[in-house]
């Protein structure tokens, strides 16, 4: 019997439904459906291409209806919505958006991949020409225009996550001064905000002007084009506004179709990718999904994860039965020549469900620190305090950093511990790595502090010690004199045994070095000479990192 297979929605993961369902079945019978012109493009190289980086526009486009249909035999159809489904007749009611044709069409299963749309805020003048978002190839191509036309000298981003931040370098690279307006104390929401600190750092390194805590009023005509109005009352002139807030699942569809529809809009599914109806799967931006760590479900919107589920809604509609496990939102970002990663949960959602969870920040070099070219990445691992068990990982720097995510993201699916960590063997020679790689180093801190060897200090405590702590500097003096810290006793590491006399016991030292090594084997000393004492995690370069996140 053949199966009638329809699809609605192209890109990552229709696409990927559609091309596993014909390696699956030869014989299916696979309708395709896409509104917009482009079946599948890689919506995620937009950015790449208003910078420049990618030079044509043609590399954007994965597939194609012709080579679809060659290689597949896919019944692709562009420029056509789908109004309404008919569940209790398995019907499907489509529109030609070119002459207005509706027609039905018959179906076994279908697979929605519909997507998510950029959030529009309702701010006054929000819908100006010079207002612009970035979702598809007609947006970047309107984009493009604007900019070539006009040739804007300033614009301003609204929003600082992952495409507002690469939107505000590939206009940065086209000469535009571009400012960021972002309404939270921090850019990339998935970070926390002592992680995301060097990032914004490193955005004003790069002459981009970046606007915390601040909410946009309206945006109102100007001589240069526009002006974003700030509700504190300043205005930004530009000639472009980029807004990059968010989206929401294009769910309308299925909730018209009286499909279960979860928090935030999004489609609920089980494991298995099936709606409230068992004949219709769904996948992608669209679809509330459970979340590997939480245990509950999520709106993930991103590319891997769509392609993922594609594929195993595909071997679901044709008869294989395949469990999708859930997502971590592993998520990776480049912001000039800085590399962002996470993976799992960060700390403020942890805090926010209940999780019981303890944390480690190490500073370690991505490749032997002797060969050239070695450069820190800042890593933060949450792990549960009880057997270790990763919950999530953060992780900033100028190389190196895809690398130690992606092994912290498949740690993170296996439920490994950081004792796991410390046992991992991975790839080492001097231009690759160290013999104590990074995510080693990251699993020795934390279950060092799980076996009781050390005591950890959070850094956002050691900036305000209470009465009866007292913190005990162990840099050399010339670390002090280049980033000295007032109201701290100074002696260095390797003059500490021979003064332990002068330290206090009716007092907890709160032990500070650079990065947090030294202050290891300080606290080691310390606590088998009878001092009560805590090493603070990721050192003073972690402690100013929160200092700046809340000062900013």
């Amino acid at each position: 019997m053949t199966t009638r297979l329809l699809i609605v929605g192209g890109v990552a993961g229709g696409a990927a439904a559609a091309t596993r369902a014909r390696r699956l079945d030869e014989r299916a019978d696979i309708l395709l459906i896409e509104r917009g012109p482009s079946v599948s493009f890689a919506n995620c190289g937009l950015p790449y291409h208003i910078g420049r980086v990618i030079e044509k526009r043609d590399a954007l486009l994965v597939q194609t209806p012709d080579t679809l249909a060659r290689r597949f035999r896919i019944d692709v159809r562009t420029g056509v919505e789908a109004l309404r489904i008919l569940p209790a007749c398995k019907r499907l009611l489509l529109r030609d958006l070119a002459n207005g044709i509706e027609r039905e069409e018959p179906y076994d299963k279908l697979i929605l991949s519909p997507g998510a749309a950029p959030l529009i805020p309702p701010i006054p003048g929000i819908h100006n020409p010079r207002v612009r978002v970035l979702r598809s190839l007609d947006d970047m191509d309107a984009l493009l225009a604007l900019i070539e036309a006009g040739k804007p000298a300033r614009a301003v981003v609204i929003g600082a996550g992952y495409i507002g931040l690469e939107m505000a370098e590939a206009l940065h690279r086209r000469g535009l001064r571009v400012a960021v307006v972002e309404a939270a104390d921090q850019v990339m929401a998935p970070l926390d905000p002592e992680m995301a600190a060097p990032v914004q750092q490193h955005l004003a390194a790069h002459g981009v002007e970046l606007r915390r805590r601040a909410c946009v009023a309206a945006i109102e005509p100007h001589p240069e084009g526009v002006a974003v109005r700030l509700a504190a009352g300043d205005s930004l002139p530009c000639g472009l506004v980029i807004v990059a807030v968010g989206v929401r699942p294009e769910s309308a569809l299925a909730r018209d179709a009286g499909l279960a529809v979860g928090d935030g809009g999004g489609i609920i599914v089980d494991e298995f990718l099936r709606t409230s109806n068992p004949d219709i799967l769904a996948v992608g931006d669209a679809v509330l999904t459970r979340h590997v760590v939480a245990g509950r479900p999520c709106l993930i919107p991103l590319a891997g994860p769509a392609s993922r589920q594609g594929r195993l809604a595909a071997d679901n509609a044709l008869g294989r039965p395949s469990r999708y496990r859930g997502a971590l939102g592993t998520a990776i970002c480049k912001v000039f020549d800085l590399t962002v990663a996470s993976t799992g949960l960060n700390e403020k959602t942890l805090a926010r469900f209940g999780i019981p969870h303890a944390k480690v920040y190490v500073h370690p070099m991505h490749h032997a620190a002797y060969y050239p070219g070695a450069q820190p990445i800042a890593l933060k691992v949450l792990y549960d305090p009880r057997d270790g068990r990763l919950l999530g990982a953060q992780a900033v720097g100028l190389d190196g950093v895809d690398k130690r995510v992606d092994v912290l993201a498949t740690a993170l699916h296996a439920g490994m511990t950081v004792f796991d960590l410390e046992e991992l063997e991975l790839c080492y020679a001097p231009p690759y790595g160290s013999a104590r790689d990074p995510v080693n180093y990251a699993g020795f801190t934390a279950a060092n502090a799980l076996r009781g060897d050390v005591a950890l200090c959070d850094p956002a405590d050691a900036l305000q010690p209470a009465e009866g702590q007292l913190l005990l500097d162990v840099r050399t003096p010339a670390e002090i004199a280049a980033a000295p810290l007032p109201g701290t006793l100074n002696i260095t590491l390797d003059d500490l045994r021979a003064r332990l006399a002068e330290l206090p016991r009716d007092r907890e030292l709160l032990v500070l070095c650079q990065v947090g090594l030294r202050g290891y084997l300080a606290c080691r000393i310390l606590s088998q000479n009878g001092f009560r004492c805590r090493n603070i995690t990721g050192g003073y370069k972690t402690m100013m990192a929160v200092k700046s996140a809340r000062e900013g």
